[in-house]
C-alpha cells in the first residue's frame, strides 16, 4: 500500500546540513529496504498558487491556499505492507527532518 508522509514546517529557514545528511540517510534506507517510491522538498508558500476553476472563469490566487504558520515543506511517498509499518516509517522521517510528520494512505 502507499502512504504518503507529508513534513510539517513552522519555520522560516531551510533544512540545516545535519537536517540534510540525516534525510539523506533516510532516503537511502527507504531505498535499500523497497519503501521508495518518490520525495521531494516544496517551495515556500509565498510562492503558491491557488486555482479555482469551479466557475465560468478560472481564478488565479497568488499566494497560498490558508493562512497559518504550519506549512507543508516536502514529502515522501513510500510503499508499506501496512499502516503500522508507515507509522514506523513515518516517525523515523520526522527525526530524520527534525519536524513534524503526517502519514495519510492513498486511496484504491
Amino acid at each position: 500500500m502507499k502512504y504518503l508522509i507529508s513534513v510539517i514546517d513552522d519555520t522560516t529557514g531551510f533544512a540545516t546540513a545535519t537536517e540534510i545528511a540525516a534525510i539523506d540517510a533516510f532516503n537511502e534506507g527507504l531505498q535499500s529496504q523497497g519503501h521508495w517510491v518518490f520525495a521531494g522538498g516544496l517551495a515556500s508558500p509565498s510562492t503558491a498558487t491557488v486555482i479555482d476553476n469551479r466557475g465560468p472563469k478560472a481564478v488565479f490566487t497568488a499566494g497560498p491556499f490558508l493562512a497559518s504558520t504550519e506549512y507543508v515543506s516536502g514529502f515522501w511517498i513510500i510503499e508499506a505492507p501496512n499502516l503500522a509499518a508507515a507509522l514506523e516509517l513515518a516517525a523515523a522521517a520526522s527525526a530524520a527532518c527534525n519536524r513534524k510528520v503526517e502519514v495519510r494512505s492513498f486511496l484504491g
